[in-house]
């Protein structure tokens, strides 16, 4: 069932090889609903989802309103699956940020075997993580530049076609931006509190997928094959690292693809313990949709909802 506010009613939305009529939220009854993803921002989830959660039916929610709320498991499943138990609380599971979504499936079985102390992360953002309006600049900016029309900047703060934009999310007292903030508190709150992270997010001209280059610092000795070895067999990660030109993986490669890809393994030799990683995935997947998806299945695989009549 396809669920929007009024001004959506009957629209025609494509689900697989099915096309849905949209029905209005206000009225949906979910009492008979097992799961429904919530996609619609935060003020939308904030005043819905404890209403939807208090019939009985478990909310995916994919905005930011959820995620610092102490009651709400925050959820990648490759790294916590064990925090979804606390679900009952509110009836309300968290997605995380896109970019941290992807960090943390890497980091996640490096932590754990030679335990992290510290991360300093850049990311370098496509545009979808701002949504349509996003991509329509990037396209339009783009050819007003090759045809020599004037470059309008409406979504972004300064022109994106053959540019790169250090800011993403406002800006707040201490110098962050809020999505170097989510970074930080999500990658606690999912990994490790006693993690120390840093991070400097930065808009680039790429349609679809989130690059990043971090560096890392270990308690532990780690070797870059090690690392290798070890992310190779870890969930939903894939080891694409050669020393040769393009052994490598970059956001064309991703687009369209579920994996979380990790290049450019290498150790780090200005700190005890340190190693440099290049983690690039489709923001869209990963970062968003599929990892909703595999949440739901995560409550279904470990029985943690009984199955109704239908779904949302």
């Amino acid at each position: 069932m396809a669920l929007a506010s009024r001004r959506s009613l009957g629209t025609e939305v494509s689900f697989g090889d099915r096309t849905l009529k949209v029905k209005a939220l206000d009225t949906y009854d979910f009492s008979d609903t097992d799961i429904c993803l919530m996609s619609a921002g935060g003020s939308v989830s904030k005043e819905w989802s404890p209403r939807i959660g208090a019939q009985g039916c478990v909310v995916i929610d994919n905005s930011s309103a959820w995620r610092y709320d102490a009651d709400v498991p925050l959820i990648v499943p490759e790294v916590n699956p064990d925090a979804i138990d606390i679900f009952r609380r509110r009836n309300i599971i968290a997605n995380p940020n896109c970019s941290t979504a992807q960090l943390l499936v890497a980091l996640k079985p490096l932590h754990d075997r030679a335990k992290i102390k510290r991360v300093v992360v850049s990311t370098y953002q496509s545009v979808s993580g701002a949504g349509k309006e996003g991509m329509d600049e990037l396209f339009t900016q783009t050819r007003a530049v090759f045809v020599a029309d004037p470059v309008e900047a409406k979504k972004f703060t300064k022109r994106i076609a053959f540019n790169v934009i250090p800011h993403i999310d406002v800006f707040m007292e201490d110098g962050s931006t809020k999505e170097e903030w989510k970074m930080v508190a999500e990658t606690k709150k999912m990994l490790d509190p006693k993690i120390k992270v840093t991070a400097t997010c930065v808009r680039v001209p790429v349609f679809i997928g989130h690059s990043e280059s971090v560096n890392l610092e270990f308690e532990n000795p780690i070797t870059a094959d090690e690392a290798r070895d070890i992310l190779r067999d870890a969930p939903g990660c894939l080891v694409v690292d050669k020393l040769e030109n393009g052994g490598y993986i970059t956001p064309i490669e991703c687009a369209g693809e579920d994996a979380t890809y990790i290049s450019r393994i290498r150790e780090d030799g200005t700190i005890e313990n340190g190693l440099n990683l290049w983690i690039v995935s489709d923001n869209l997947r990963k970062g968003a949709a599929l990892n909703a998806v595999q949440i739901a299945e995560l409550m279904v695989a470990r029985g943690l909802i009984s199955p109704k009549k239908r779904a949302a």
